[in-house]
């Protein structure tokens, strides 16, 4: 009897949480998704703007939170703000002297419903407000903040000259606590460990750690050198974390370890960077893990919320965690177990030419479901929209750079990157249907160059914006010795510029579709459909065509019950509505400018409404052509059926 009321619960669990947008993403469970219906495929084209407010100038992808009839946003320097959920208007305002973190914040209720709590990461200290009032709780931590370095101090890192750990990943909350992935301050070699910890959101007291890279004697510290966590860091949850809050597990999925493209300093496989590791949430301890990057130098970090859903395969009901990943793979796994649904196979991947570096043999192949981004740039996928001169001159370096495929490893004379970093996908980018198994991701294609240089050296050519210098065999050759006899004297610290070889179009060297929206089954494991999303704000002398997909859309997706996927793209400024059975587009929206956070879905009085972030500024997405005019002040626009 237990059993099946326990089955019940939880079969029904889904349909009870998502009809709100109390925690980042709508819910525990990241799904960027709301059981509200009330806009369906029907009528979604008669959607029009109820109500806006003005941010401020600023880049906006803060994803509003809404609770008690409040909506939660960041407008002004670093102001936190409460507004009205019907109308749009302010209701009060908490100015912060520190950064406020940039995608979201979490909310807190007692089960008597006296105590509401808005808490949130502002100029790393990790604040509780009362969510009526914006007061500042005085009993919680110090004055109502805590410190966000004192965790580390407590397991032996130094924290001497270590700044304020801020962090744009609000966290989560679960029962009493709030559970936090820490930030790595430093994108180089000299960084912090990115440790979860977890707090009480009466007290702010301390609960548990779990340290990202372990302590000698701890399970994973031998895949790293000796006392690693002292001299190592980054395997930080960057992104975002969920919770199944049914069960008391999180799901963290952590970056690479420092430095991003070269490790050399730290052989091994390194866990527990580029792994999706579930934990007990009342206590921290490890349930079970799996690394989907072996020993990263291709900065391949988890970018996105792990996503909870249910499938059905053969006649059962089975709750899984689906994790997306930049280099265009879908992991699915059972949720409790950590067993894959489907095989996946350790593969044979190039190996690193470049003196002191160790790459892992090996990287994981999940044999289903069928990637969703492009894997190899070969010179038939040069861009066919870009002058002659500039097709040449990409084939030279495609000729040129090692390119031998995915998990293709950084090198002296460069080599190409597919997806690149910025590639695949990324946070914001996957939503899902918990309940009925289907799955929807954002698409990125966008290749980039990575060549490593010896410390003070200058990178040969212009990063991001041109074509970079070729470096020829002689060259290269020089270039290894140099780094031999570098090595000799001890261990060396190379350096990589970003480069994503925009060409002086600011176009992408790879041909279009840029970006896409891809839809799996996974109760089959299936890709159901697949559109490009949006399109370049490009001069029509170009003769870009419409369905290219957006430039490097950062918009986030909300899946409904109604039927619908709302996303925006940034190149485009347009907000979309698109059926989830075809990815056919039922409804457009010009918005002032990018877009580049989450939308979020609620209901007031009877009335849904689906809110979104407007960048102030280009976004993610920057002024790519001297012709577009200037964006206008951030702003979030909220839309609604007419009365």
């Amino acid at each position: 009897m237990l059993c099946a009321a326990l089955t019940t619960v939880l079969a029904q669990w889904p349909a009870a949480q998502h009809k709100t947008w109390s925690s980042y993403l709508g819910s525990g469970d990241s799904s960027q998704f709301t059981a509200l219906k009330q806009i369906d495929t029907s009528n979604v084209s008669r959607l029009q703007v109820a109500w806006t407010f003005p941010a401020g100038k600023r880049n906006f992808i803060f994803g509003p939170l809404v609770a008690d009839g409040l909506v939660f946003v960041l407008a002004g320097a670093n102001d936190l703000v409460a507004l009205d959920a019907a109308t749009g208007a302010h209701v009060w305002s908490r100015p912060n002297p520190g950064a406020v973190g940039t995608r979201g914040v979490n909310y807190w209720r007692s089960v008597d419903g006296r105590d509401r709590r808005v808490l949130y990461i502002g100029g790393g200290f990790l604040t509780a407000v009362d969510a009526r009032t914006g007061q500042i709780i005085e009993a919680f931590g110090d004055k109502g903040r805590v410190d966000l370095r004192i965790g580390l101090a407590e397991t032996g890192r130094s924290t001497d000259g270590l700044n304020p750990l801020q962090t744009s990943n609000p966290g989560r909350v679960f029962d009493n606590l709030i559970i936090i992935g820490l930030p790595a301050q430093s994108p180089g070699y000299d960084s912090n460990p990115g440790d979860v910890h977890a707090y009480d959101v009466r007290t702010g007291k301390l609960r548990w750690v779990f340290h990202s890279i372990p302590l000698d004697g701890e399970m994973g510290a031998d895949t790293w050198p000796k006392n690693a966590r002292g001299t190592h860091g980054g395997v930080h949850n960057w992104s975002e974390l969920t919770v199944d809050e049914s069960r008391g597990i999180v799901y963290v999925p952590f970056g690479t370890g420092r430095f991003d493209f070269y490790g050399g300093d730290r052989r091994g496989q390194n866990l527990f960077a580029n792994s999706l590791v579930a934990l007990d949430a009342r206590t921290g301890r490890r349930l079970w893990h799996y690394q989907i990057v072996h020993h990263d130098v291709w900065d391949y970090d988890l970018p996105v919320a792990p996503k909870l859903l249910t499938i059905r395969q053969n006649g059962r009901r089975r709750d899984v965690v689906a994790q997306a990943t930049k280099q265009g793979f879908l992991f699915v796994f059972d949720r409790v177990t950590g067993e894959p649904i489907w095989p996946i196979e350790e593969r044979p991947v190039p190996q690193s030419d470049v003196p002191g570096e160790h790459t892992w043999p090996t990287q994981p192949f999940p044999t289903k479901p069928a990637p969703f981004a492009r894997q190899s740039f070969t010179e038939k996928d040069i861009n066919p929209y870009l002058p002659d001169d500039e097709r040449r001159a990409i084939r030279d370096r495609l000729r040129s750079y090692r390119n031998d495929g995915l998990f293709t490893p950084p090198s002296l004379r460069g080599s190409i990157e597919i997806p690149g970093h910025s590639g695949g996908t990324n946070w914001g980018g996957v939503a899902v249907d918990p309940d009925s198994g289907e799955l929807y991701v954002r698409s990125i294609a966008l290749p980039t160059m990575i060549r490593l240089l010896l410390p003070g050296g200058a990178a040969p050519g212009a990063s991001r914006t041109g074509p970079a210098t070729i470096v020829s065999a002689d060259e290269e050759a020089r270039l290894v010795r140099a780094a031999n006899d570098a090595l000799a004297k001890g261990p060396v610290r190379f350096t990589s510029p970003y480069d994503f070889m925009f060409t002086s179009t600011y176009l992408s060297p790879i041909g279009p579709p840029w970006s896409e929206l891809v839809a799996y089954d996974l109760n089959t494991g299936d890709i159901k459909w697949r559109v490009p999303h949006g399109r370049v704000a490009a001069p029509e002398s170009l003769g870009i065509p419409s369905d290219s997909g957006a430039h490097w859309p950062r918009g986030g997706l909300l899946a409904t019950a109604g039927g619908l996927l709302f996303a925006a793209s940034g190149s485009d400024k347009t907000m979309r509505a698109y059926d989830r059975r075809t990815g056919r587009v039922l409804w457009t929206h010009s918005l002032p400018a990018a877009s580049d956070g989450v939308p979020a879905s609620y209901e007031v009085n009877g009335r849904q409404f689906i809110v979104v972030p407007v960048a102030g500024g280009h976004g993610w997405n920057p002024p790519r052509f001297p012709t577009l005019p200037p964006p206008p002040d951030g702003s979030y626009v909220a839309f609604a059926l007419p009365h």
